[in-house]
């Protein structure tokens, strides 16, 4: 097999402002994986918060794909190579490009690979009009800390493109402009599921005080209300809270959220945090039947980089699954959302496409 590397800038339609920063843009890696005449494709996006930038996501990426060398076919470094000490993002890139080319080499989508539920019956034909539909979710979109004026269009012409759940991101340095906030997007898109994520930016005290407010206004779930590092806290306040509280950034790894399970609400699996749909299917299986519930999530990234989490959509309860909606021109096609429903689809793979617009690959 033979690995190359592509690096893109991926710009976002506008800034998105959460409690702790503001993004622009990020780098994204692709890793292409050929064999036989047929290529598998992942991405790995960098982080500022993961400590992952471009040179490190090459460097790991290019010495992952070399590894890759010692093995006859994709199955069988899908199934035999070693977990390793890599960043999370690249095992879930390295992952995701496998998949893709084991899907091709079969014809099976990877939804099925993965025995994703709504493949598990479904018959060998996948033109057969009884065959049930690819996994799909109505995704969360997000709307970043601006003014209330602002999100409520945002919310507006979100709603009246199709979507029903909106996440707002909150933390700004007022308390009072997250809630005018909320009030606006809920006045403007009524229907809408709303979802609010501090990004980890209350106290404790805050929380008590703000979360029963929030409650009034008809938001449905909070995520990651204080700062990572103390589960314990967040887990005690999930006893307190009149909301449903999901661990983010304190529900990282699989040890991370079996210590949470049964004590939050839900928890966010994301595969660059997680490692991959495997990781994520893990975590899955942990959490059944303990009160916790899955949240897919993702980061900023095209639909190259969310097509593995769309296979793996009809898992959870939340979907967040928006990062390629955020984009000002996503590269990559095949798994929609403008509607507001991500879609697997029952090509080969992971079943997108470039949008090529002329470039070369690198070794």
């Amino acid at each position: 097999m033979k690995a190359t590397l592509h690096t893109v800038r991926l710009m976002l339609a506008e800034p998105l402002r959460i409690s702790r920063s503001t993004m622009a843009a990020r780098d994204a890696v692709w890793l292409t994986v050929e064999h036989e005449g047929l290529t598998g494709h992942g991405e790995a996006v960098t982080s500022v918060y993961y400590g992952l930038n471009t040179t490190v996501l090459e460097r790991q990426l290019c010495e992952a794909g070399l590894a890759l060398g010692r093995f006859g076919d994709p199955e069988s470094a899908l199934r035999d190579r070693p977990a390793g000490d890599r960043p999370p993002a690249v095992t879930a890139a390295v992952e995701a490009a496998l998949l893709d080319l084991c899907g091709k080499r079969s014809g099976d989508p990877v939804h099925r690979l993965l025995d994703a539920k709504s493949a598990r019956t479904a018959p060998t034909t996948p033109t057969t009009p009884s065959a049930p539909s690819a996994p799909s979710a109505r995704t969360a979109r997000t709307i970043g800390i601006v003014p209330a004026e602002r999100a409520a269009a945002q919310a507006r012409s979100l709603a009246d493109s199709g979507f029903t759940v909106i996440k707002v991101k909150a933390g700004a340095p007022d308390p009072e402009d997250d809630l005018a906030r909320i009030r606006a997007i809920a006045s403007a898109a009524p229907r809408a599921r709303l979802l609010l994520d501090p990004n980890g930016a209350w106290t404790s005290a805050q929380a008590l005080q703000l979360l029963p407010r929030y409650a009034e206004l008809g938001v449905e779930a909070v995520e990651q209300p204080l700062a990572p590092g103390n589960p314990e806290a967040l887990a005690r306040l999930a006893q307190r809270s009149p909301l449903p509280l999901i661990a983010d950034e304190d529900a990282v790894t699989y040890e991370d959220v079996r210590r949470l399970a049964g004590r939050v609400h839900g928890v966010n699996v994301k595969l660059a945090k997680c490692g991959g749909p495997y990781a994520a299917l893990r975590i899955a299986e942990l959490i059944e039947g303990s009160g916790t519930e899955l949240m897919l999530g993702c980061l900023t990234a095209s639909t190259l980089g969310l097509a593995p989490a769309v296979h793996l959509a009809d898992r959870a309860r939340w979907a967040d699954l928006d990062g390629h909606l955020l984009l000002a021109a996503d590269p990559w096609t095949g798994i929609g959302g403008a509607d507001g429903v991500v879609r697997a689809s029952d090509l080969p793979g992971l079943g997108v496409r470039e949008r090529r617009v002329g470039r070369e690959d690198a070794a």
